[in-house]
């Protein structure tokens, strides 16, 4: 067995002490919003009052029965009008250029309504792929897919999960692939679970282009327009939430031609660059849900202030008050999180740790919250009357969706493990036996 000395004990709490705090120590630490963002949430907040959400209470949170894209063009086109689209975008194709700090309290704004997000066009999958293609695509790429979706003419979709056994949670497991031909590659697999593939103008594709499935490598992500021969959405999947325009669909991809310009990053390293997607896209999904639960709560505490029961108002009774603290408490801790995580992501670190850690909690938390508040209003919660059954609805697949939260616990654990063995000095004479 392995003896652990007092020393070893420190050493290791060092270790996670110095993972978990702040790399760089040459910033004060301010937490206030700039005044010109601070004006966009403001802005953003009255938009989505006045304009969106009489939208998504009159269909339920369903963007399809809404009208789908003739829903999206229309909320879009008053968005840019109130000076409040895009404002993730790159400044050139008439974005707001905001960072992830910034971004945070207007997606949580946007994300107040179920249809906020479409909106202002920072939607999952097109807000991922803007940030993704603003980083990585070449001019050319940039010209012909960044600047038509930043401005919201297109929309688009992000091509990776796949049916068993192919790559879902194990990215590794990816079994579409793409073969060189002259003049380009042809790609061949099935796709599922593509959010916003029915009506997506282009595909961005991970591909195997070497070694086999399991292999930690050899994925390239390609640009591959919709019309493409060989491309076909060919069901829509039902799930529980309805917001998200184009649907969650199996797309069949079968001997797609696209020439070597398609390849978005270097050959072989789509798993590097997707990264750069992966967790500003986690958290902007943190940003958007917590507008959504925070709306869930305001619902509850109006209710709760007027109601009667008991002999004083609902929110009296110490049961209820200790739902609401718990509300105000999830809420706060998700905002700090989102922060920690977002501050990472902006000074150009990986932020694996802190991105996973924020979307762990505050997928659980958001559908805590909505769950909370749907408690409180008793049989109103659970009637189309408010907006809380549509909330849960909605929330409940973020404990799924981008990396499920036992996903992210074993990656959080792999690491801090990880970091403590790799300090952990065994005194001579005392190897494992």
């Amino acid at each position: 067995m392995v003896r652990v000395t007092v020393e070893d004990d420190r050493a290791i709490v060092r270790s996670v002490q110095f993972r978990t705090t702040t790399r760089r120590m040459d910033m004060a630490v301010d937490l206030s919003v700039p005044v010109e963002v601070q004006r966009l949430v403001d802005r953003t907040e009255v938009f989505v009052r006045d304009v969106v959400l009489p939208v998504e209470d009159e269909f339920d949170g369903d963007i399809t029965v809404a009208g789908g894209d003739d829903v999206r063009i229309d909320l879009q086109g008053r968005a840019k009008a109130a000076g409040i689209f895009a404002p993730h975008a790159p400044a050139e194709y008439g974005g707001g250029g905001l960072g992830m700090c910034d971004r945070a309290p207007v997606f949580e704004a946007a994300g107040y309504s179920l249809f906020g997000p479409t909106a202002l066009g920072i939607a999952a999958p097109d807000e991922g792929n803007v940030h993704m293609l603003a980083e990585i695509a070449t001019e050319d790429q940039k010209a012909e897919f960044l600047e038509p979706l930043a401005r919201g003419e297109v929309r688009s979709a992000f091509a990776m999960t796949e049916p068993a056994p192919g790559a879902g949670s194990d990215p590794a497991a990816l079994t579409t692939r793409a073969e060189r031909v002259a003049g380009g590659w042809k790609i061949s697999g099935r796709k599922h679970f593509i959010t916003g593939a029915d009506g997506a103008a282009f595909f961005v594709v991970m591909a195997r282009t070497s070694g086999e499935p399991g292999d930690r490598g050899g994925a390239t992500m390609f640009l591959a327009p919709a019309h493409l021969p060989g491309i076909a959405v060919e069901r829509h999947i039902g799930t529980l939430d309805r917001a998200m325009i184009g649907g969650h669909c199996e797309v069949a991809f079968t001997d797609v031609l696209v020439p070597d310009d398609a390849v978005l990053g270097e050959v072989d390293e789509g798993y590097r660059y997707a990264q750069v997607r992966l967790g500003p896209a986690r958290m902007t999904h943190v940003m958007r849900w917590l507008g959504a639960a925070r709306r869930g709560h305001d619902v509850a505490l109006g209710y709760i202030a007027r109601r009667k029961g008991f002999g004083s108002a609902l929110g009296d009774l110490g049961m209820v008050q200790h739902m609401v603290a718990d509300n105000e408490i999830d809420i706060a801790a998700t905002r700090a999180l989102l922060l920690r995580a977002c501050w990472e992501l902006d000074q150009g670190l990986p932020a694996s740790d802190a991105t996973s850690i924020a979307k762990t909690y505050a997928a659980e938390a958001t559908f805590r919250i909505v769950d909370r508040s749907i408690q409180m209003c008793g049989g109103l919660g659970v009637s189309d009357d408010l907006p809380l059954a549509r909330l849960s609805r909605e929330v409940r697949p973020f404990r799924v969706y981008d990396g499920p939260s036992e996903v992210h616990r074993w990656a959080i654990a792999k690491r801090a493990v990880r970091a403590a063995k790799s300090v952990m000095q065994v005194a001579p004479g005392t190897e494992e036996s």
